[in-house]
């Protein structure tokens, strides 16, 4: 009978052992990289740009993003495993509690609620070297820069559904606390007489990272041709790592309706991985997001609830549009555990973690 009970036990496990295997198998042909896009169109952003009647260009990034793709041809494929890790660690842990659903009314709202993932990392905090590159670096104060982190801190820990219209229901669930935080440690300042710098990481190269496995580096300065900043996405090489604003995108700078630091809320947003919201190629392509609606290009000034496009309602105040700084002021549960995916295990910016 022993024999028997032990021979059974044995079986037992084997059967929990081929099971658990082939969930994984399942798992891994689950992880659809069908829609996985990284060149952009650059005529569909600047399509809805042109009637914006603005003086400046919010960001720059997927310009530059396809400037890297030409130089790097193995940016491509890292970005690829960037993305399926991603997308695998969000499968495995989470899945949208109202898949396709919900919304009614004259918004022709197709909700979908994600919840945030337990990852396990608890609170990531992000060091923070600033370089502030100009021909006179004091023209910045060390109080502008002091405020554009806390500016990081609060958009990054409120959830602020207390700014939300009346008839943005759907949105109040998915604004989200993504548990990610800003630490600064130093302020480099550099006196150049250089009256812009180009999108090219000049200013990178003039004055470069330091530790970008382990840190955010922000430059500040006249980044020139009235663009508000640009950020390089996970993948790309650790000597241009890092974030670029125009210095006048700070709070307190000139650059209204674009100076109260949400520029570089935005910007980290894609050094964190994060797309815009509309997935720069109309309605037919996607930000990789679950809970952000589909739209079919950026968003400027302070649009009135509902702005539809793609039959839903725009989610404007996301950080991820392009909307004046006062009039954005959320990101989205599935963009929270989109950024924090790059941080677990085997992510691009894990080595981050502890520093």
């Amino acid at each position: 009978m022993k024999k028997l009970i032990l021979s059974m036990a044995a079986i037992g496990l084997l059967f929990a052992a081929c099971e658990s295997e082939k969930n994984e198998i399942t798992q891994e042909q689950e992880i659809d990289m069908s829609d996985f896009y990284v060149y952009t169109d650059l005529e569909d952003i600047s399509a809805k740009s042109a009637t914006s009647k603005k003086s400046l260009t919010p960001c720059y990034t997927m310009n530059v993003l396809n400037r890297q793709l030409q130089e790097n041809p193995g940016l491509e494929q890292k970005m690829y495993a960037i993305e399926y890790h991603t997308r695998k660690f969000i499968t495995a842990k989470g899945k949208p509690t109202n898949p396709g659903g919900g919304g009614s009314g004259d918004t022709g709202s197709t909700d979908v609620d994600v919840l945030p993932i337990e990852d396990g990392l608890g609170t990531i905090t992000i060091p923070v070297y600033v370089h502030v590159v100009l021909p006179n670096a004091s023209d910045i104060t060390d109080k502008q820069v002091t405020d554009q982190i806390s500016v990081l801190n609060d958009d990054f820990s409120s959830t602020n559904t207390n700014l939300l219209p009346s008839g943005a229901t759907d949105f109040i669930n998915d604004a989200t606390i993504t548990d990610i935080e800003f630490n600064l440690i130093t302020t480099y300042r550099h006196d150049d007489s250089r009256s812009s710098w180009g999108t090219n990481d000049a200013v990178k190269a003039a004055y470069p990272p330091i530790t970008p496995e382990t840190h955010l580096n922000i430059w500040v300065c006249n980044i020139g041709g009235g663009i508000l900043g640009y950020a390089q996405f996970p993948g790309g090489n650790l000597a241009t790592d890092g974030v670029v604003l125009l210095h006048e995108s700070l709070p307190g700078g000139t650059a209204a309706p674009y100076n109260e630091g949400r520029t570089a809320t935005h910007e980290v947003g894609h050094w964190l991985n994060l797309r815009h919201i509309w997935g720069d190629g109309r309605c037919r392509q996607d930000d990789f997001v679950e809970d952000t609606p589909s739209s079919d290009g950026a968003n400027y000034g302070c649009p009135s609830y509902p702005s539809i496009s793609c039959k839903d309602a725009d989610m404007t105040m996301n950080y991820m549009d392009y909307t004046d700084d006062a009039c954005m002021y959320m990101f989205t549960d599935g963009q929270r555990n989109r950024m924090r995916a790059v941080f677990t295990s085997g992510g691009f910016r894990a080595s981050m973690l502890g520093n």
